[in-house]
């Protein structure tokens, strides 16, 4: 199968670029509508892989980037002695996981799911890109909300947020049957009370 025009166009600028470039710009810049692009790039995925290419097209989102294979791991990782993905600790993967499944999400929401202290991890997880603010919360305070990355769907093989498994999620209001009582002598109006 010959590469039309638009094709070879596609694969030189991902190629190029060396980071996930976004359909629309593809569109813009190539001048194509943008289900042209997704269709020509779908086209150059399946020929990369039936050919059993070396490199190989990945979609991110609304995205595409060019990588080498992962067949070819080894020996890509044996002779330019690539970094390894990055190694993330227990607490680093829950609030990775936290911010991926109720995304955005603050500092406050982790805290309260994780149920301690998060402020290190959610440092470590921007250090490595997998997260990034997002934006401030429109309420007092204006807390910082972070989702996820580009990066971070690379790193664990995923097209899209959908992707990732069905999880039961954590319900953050709290109910009255949620409240222990501490003391036996509390009256109704003191169960309510804040602390």
């Amino acid at each position: 199968m010959e590469q039309n025009d638009l094709q070879r166009a596609i694969m030189a600028v991902l190629f190029a670029a060396g980071e996930p470039v976004d359909a629309a710009r593809l569109s813009q810049t190539l001048e194509a509508d943008e289900d042209e692009i997704h269709r020509e790039t779908q086209a150059l995925m399946d020929m990369l892989s039936f050919g059993r290419s070396g490199i190989r097209i990945v979609r991110l989102e609304n995205a595409y980037q060019m990588c080498s294979s992962a067949e070819m791991a080894e020996y890509v990782t044996k002779t330019l002695e690539t970094r390894k993905p990055p190694k993330l600790s227990p607490s680093q993967l829950e609030t990775l996981t936290i911010v991926a499944y109720y995304q955005p999400a603050t500092k406050a929401m982790i805290e309260q799911i994780r149920g301690v202290d998060s402020a290190y991890s959610v440092s470590a997880l921007l250090t490595k890109k997998l997260i990034c603010e997002a934006g401030r919360l429109n309420v007092p305070g204006r807390p910082i909300v972070y989702e996820t990355t580009p990066d971070f769907l690379r790193v664990f093989g995923l097209e899209s947020l959908a992707d990732l498994p069905e999880i039961e999620k954590v319900e953050l209001s709290v109910s009255k049957d949620q409240i222990e009582k501490t003391d036996e002598n509390q009256t109704p109006q003191q169960e309510g009370e804040q602390v």
